[in-house]
């Protein structure tokens, strides 16, 4: 009978359990996942520190530096070095309880993503701007893998997708007897987890995926320079086409930042089927400075706005041609931004000179819609004059050369 394997991960549902940060050495220098996800021998001098960012119940196995390197109590390392000495090294840490503790290098790498049999895996393509990652996975779901092509190995992580880590069924059946805590056992043999006609269905996804992303990557990047490395979480559902919902940064000239929404325009996920989903995306840029863009309040309200686009449909049809004027929570937004009420103001579609109106995907045009934050005033001036007040605005903005950015420190116009 094949040899089963299981992906080990920290079971996050334990109540109370303690959260470990970033391993590092008497000189504060950090030696996490870039070091001990390599799947290569690791050099370490000296003890290790690992802090314990949220205090609670101390676990055999945990998952430090934000769920990517393993830690384990010593009954944990012993299992290791006796069932696989020669997939890992263990280096010794201090931790803030009594120990001992072991930060685990898994040093085993193995080719064996199926990828027929996985539920689907996605790669990096030179599209993508990430050179060093092509032809790597840049995600997997419902992973399987081949236990043919395994080998010896009993602990590995999994070629072009190091944030797996496997073992084998002996281990996993030892960490259960020595009632280990802290662990998470999940299949990786077997059956795939999905039908014949949901492979079909997922396969039809992703090729409408990569159309789109091969259309929409290639025209930010006329915009300015997107920024690959920015980390802005993708949040899954919603009432977005294809239940994602991304928001990219692009740096412009004269220190511009410009954000936008990557994925109103994507394919209604529903309907597997090629279409530019509402058929817009949003804008806002701002010449002010931005220390954590993703934790900006320029992001935060792009992404109320979004929100509002993505569930009304009467407004989508106004800004598929025309203008529109928008209030949102103010919550966590500047104070100079916030009415009376606790809202903020947006004015949405208004022409610019500096951005194209749109551009074209391979279903259809897709229209760059701008959103220019309003000061109070010149909001309650709009609310006050109706279409004649908005054009006033418009009028104003250019006047000033304000345009279509949208600014905090800046006197109304209104």
């Amino acid at each position: 009978m094949p040899t089963r394997y299981f992906k080990l991960s920290e079971d996050v549902y334990i109540p109370g359990r303690w959260e470990l940060g970033t391993p590092c050495d008497s000189r504060e220098r950090k030696f996490g996942s870039r070091v001990f996800m390599r799947a290569a021998p690791a050099l370490v001098e000296g003890r290790l520190r690992v802090p314990v960012d949220q205090p609670g119940e101390p676990l055999d196995f945990s998952l430090a530096d934000m769920g990517a390197v393993p830690v384990v109590s010593e009954k944990v390392a012993t299992l290791l070095v006796q069932m696989a000495p020669n997939d890992v090294q263990l280096f010794p840490v201090d931790v803030d309880t009594p120990g001992p503790y072991f930060v685990v290098n898994v040093i085993r790498l193995v080719k064996c993503i199926d990828d027929q049999a996985s539920e689907e895996v996605r790669y990096w393509m030179p599209e993508h701007g990430r050179p060093d990652r092509v032809g790597t996975y840049s995600s997997v779901s419902g992973m399987r893998i081949d236990p043919k092509t395994v080998g010896d190995a009993k602990v590995f992580r999994t070629w072009g997708w190091h944030i797996a880590l496997i073992i084998a069924e002996d281990i996993k059946d030892a960490l259960e007897r020595a009632g280990i805590t802290g662990a998470r056992f999940t299949e990786v043999t077997g059956p795939s987890p999905i039908s014949p006609k949901e492979r079909e269905r997922n396969r039809r996804l992703i090729e409408l995926r990569k159309q789109t992303d091969a259309a929409r990557g290639p025209f930010w990047r006329t915009l300015g320079r997107l920024d690959e490395e920015a980390i802005i979480p993708i949040v899954v559902g919603g009432a977005w086409p294809a239940r994602r919902q991304v928001w990219r940064i692009i740096h412009r000239a004269e220190g511009r930042t410009l954000l936008v929404t990557d994925g109103l325009s994507d394919f209604f996920v529903d309907r597997v089927e090629p279409s530019v989903g509402f058929g817009l995306e949003l804008a806002l840029e701002t010449d002010e400075p931005l220390k954590d863009v993703e934790k900006s309040w320029p992001l935060l309200l792009l992404e109320r706005v979004a929100d509002e686009v993505a569930e009304h449909e009467r407004v989508r049809e106004r800004l598929r041609t025309g203008f529109l004027s928008m209030e949102v929570s103010g919550k966590d937004m500047p104070e100079p931004l916030v009415t009376r009420e606790g809202r903020v103001g947006v004015l949405l579609g208004m022409e610019s000179s500096e951005l194209p109106r749109g551009f074209a995907m391979p279903a259809g045009e897709v229209r760059l819609v701008t959103v220019k934050v309003l000061l109070p005033t010149e909001l309650a001036y709009l609310l006050a004059h109706g279409r004649t007040g908005r054009d006033e605005l418009l009028r104003r903005f250019d006047q000033e050369g304000q345009g279509h950015l949208s600014r905090i420190w800046r006197s109304p116009v209104a």
